[in-house]
């Protein structure tokens, strides 16, 4: 063949199986038999083979599996993936809505939809090519599995136009994708994935994507993050588009215009829930219009213009084996049910937490006892009450003792408090919990060191506290239990990567009391170096918005021992970075420009900067940016084809710039 005619035909093939894909995989309304598409399949395999060079990112054959990679890299989110509030009855959802009216009034709708038991990602296009495709991580900072995403057929590798643009979806295993996967496990005398969402979870991190193409994944896709030049008013308006583009929405999706409404469309779905081929956990519920989401705002975590109903928890009884003791990283004694094995909610449960002494007491458990059990949100064991009519008088009482389980020290229970504490700072049960707390996710992530391997560095002795992570050598790693060379290796490098972490990870991993992930961000923006917080007073912390006066303390107490000021030293000297990496905290007072203290909305295109760049320089300039005109908003700039935006603006009144004074005002 030659390579005019295979090119013409490669595009040819591509057209034909992107739309046999797109109507088998996301319309579920296939127009050609599977024989058809496998054999148009194998031919432009074959000619790709054939002419290397006419290979493209884009070709239906990356489908099937890039290489194996070593490890998955680290990417930031342009925009952070929020979680979202929980609603757990009616009562909850009618507080939801009374919240929205009371910031919007009555003139608004809700756009209800599925709320899929998946695993939550993100699709970065450019140009309309997937570039790009992340896990949720911590929010900010996600995983990139985009080779094992490529093989989910309903995610196109190229959409329809050609837009930049961010995307968001669930994704997640069909169940009779699960199914299948499980029977062959069982045939192998493997153990089988206990429900769909771990199932799919663990398939998008495996490092052969081969192994994620066999899975048969799918997803809906939910959300655009930036809209600006697409000019669409609305999330019903921007799931429409999605659809256009040639994404797979959920199309069970409905507009309410009350509350009432809302909490029908519930119920319907709480009884039609067995009858999908997919599992739901809930409902989510969101404002519809951007603008009355932008007037709502966030909070750290969440947004104020959505909420997920979470479906009641399954309940099961089985009975109360015995009640253990663990000691936390901050010297906490929780009791802990063990159980007899039971299924609740796709999981098999052993263990559930009682909290407290208090709480034993006031549902009078007995060991020996039948309980009943739920997973609190699906996802947390709880022993809800006893079953009194199954006893026989065998029951055992418990009573909570007197010393540490772990160091023998006597506990105490600090006034105001409910739990029992152990107080003794060298009790290793907390040293290894705050160890275990330190490499976690939200703190310094660092990858492979999980509870189990920080256990046996703990027990052989090889650390005795944080720094000492960073001493840790190949060899020593090799001989630990189930760690093999390439294990070390990866375990190596994931140290070393966690040094040039920002502070505000640092600040949290130490596990100062009362400090928690938004406080220590805001502790690493203030003070920008660990030294120059190690020097900070009381009055001066107390003086920072959201932090109060029994975390001045905690931070205070901190810093002044000794061990800390040596174990900080250490750290310094094994490369560890202690300074603040992100944007610098933005003093509106003090910052001599137009744009402090201004709400400002970017829309249409620039031709100078990027829309990240303008957003990131007027936020440095005492700006915020936002993505939605209403009367909060001080200032628009409008770029080319700006739309309804720039409508919007010039009917409230609002002041309007071009590109060019944009530029003038950031280089004054």
């Amino acid at each position: 063949m030659e390579f005019e005619t295979a090119k013409s035909r490669v595009q040819e093939l591509r057209d034909l199986l992107n739309q046999y894909g797109y109507e088998y995989y996301v319309l579920d309304q296939p127009s050609v038999p599977d024989a058809e598409y496998d054999k148009l399949m194998n031919e432009l395999i074959e000619i790709e083979e054939s002419f290397p060079e006419l290979k493209t990112a884009d070709s239906p054959t990356q489908r099937i599996g890039g290489q194996v990679l070593d490890a998955f890299e680290k990417v930031q989110h342009q925009t952070s993936m929020l979680s979202l509030g929980n609603a757990f009855n009616e009562e909850d959802l009618r507080d939801f809505d009374r919240r929205v009216r009371q910031a919007v009034g009555d003139e608004f709708s809700y756009v209800c939809e599925l709320k899929i038991d998946g695993l939550a990602v993100s699709l970065r296009y450019e140009d309309g090519y997937l570039v790009l495709g992340a896990t949720r991580g911590d929010g900010t900072t996600g995983e990139n599995i985009t080779e094992n995403l490529k093989t989910i057929r309903s995610i196109p590798l190229r959409i329809k136009e050609p837009l930049s643009m961010e995307v968001r979806g669930e994704a997640f295993m069909p169940r009779k994708s699960f199914e299948a996967l499980n029977e062959a496990k069982m045939e192998r005398d493997e153990v089988p994935f206990a429900n769909p969402r771990n199932a799919a979870a663990g398939s998008l991190r495996q490092l052969d994507p081969k192994i994620a193409a066999k899975r048969n994944l799918d997803i809906f896709v939910y959300a655009m993050t930036d809209t600006g030049e697409l000019e669409i008013d609305s999330h019903s308006e921007s799931l429409n588009l999605l659809d256009e583009l040639g994404f797979k929405t959920n199309r069970e999706r409905q507009t309410c215009e009350t509350i009432d409404d809302v909490i029908a469309y519930i119920e319907s779905w709480q009884t039609q829930r067995p009858e999908l081929s997919y599992d739901i956990d809930g409902i989510v519920v969101k404002v519809d219009s951007f603008d009355q989401q932008a007037e709502l705002g966030t909070t750290a975590k969440s947004p104020r213009w959505a909420i997920a109903y979470k479906f009641p928890a399954e309940e099961v009884v089985t009975k109360l084996v015995n009640i253990e003791l663990t000691v936390g990283r901050t010297g906490v004694i929780t009791p802990t049910a063990i159980l007899e094995p039971v299924q609740v909610a796709g999981t098999t449960v052993q263990r559930a937490s009682l909290h407290n002494e208090d709480l034993i007491r006031e549902k009078d458990i007995r060991i020996g006892d039948y309980v009943v059990v739920k997973k609190a949100g699906d996802i947390i064991p709880e022993v809800v009450n006893v079953i009194e009519e199954k006893r026989t008088g065998e029951e055992q009482e418990f009573t909570m003792p007197t010393h540490c389980p772990e160091c023998e020290s006597e506990l105490v229970r600090l006034e105001g408090e409910v739990a029992l504490r152990c107080i003794n700072p060298s009790c290793p049960a907390q040293i290894r919990e705050g160890l275990i707390h330190f490499v976690s996710r939200n703190a310094m992530n660092i990858d492979g060191l999980g509870e189990k391997v920080i256990s046996q560095l703990f027990r052989e002795q090889l650390i005795k506290d944080v720094a000492d992570i960073y001493t840790l050598t190949k060899q020593q790693l090799i001989e630990l239990e189930r760690m093999g060379e390439k294990s070390a290796d990866n375990l190596i490098a994931a140290i070393g990567a966690s040094k040039k972490n920002s502070l505000e990870r640092l600040l949290f991993g130490l596990g100062i009391r009362h400090v928690g992930a938004k406080a220590a961000k805001t502790l690493a923006q203030h003070f920008e170096t660990i030294d120059k917080l190690t020097k900070a007073t009381y009055d001066e912390l107390v003086a920072i918005n959201e932090i109060g006066a029994k975390m001045a303390d905690a931070i205070v107490a901190y810093f002044t021992q000794e061990e800390v000021q040596e174990l900080i030293h250490e750290l310094k000297e094994y490369g560890v970075n202690l300074t603040y990496k992100g944007p610098k905290l933005v003093s509106v007072e003090n910052v001599d420009s137009v744009f402090a203290g201004k709400t400002v909305v970017l829309t249409g295109k620039l031709e100078q900067l990027s829309r990240n760049e303008a957003k990131a320089q007027i936020e440095a300039l005492g700006g915020k940016v936002t993505g939605s005109v209403s009367k909060k908003t001080d200032l628009v700039v409008a770029g080319e084809e700006a739309g309804s935006k720039l409508t919007k603006a010039n009917e409230l009144e609002i002041e309007v710039w071009d590109e060019a004074r944009l530029l003038t005002e950031l280089n004054k």
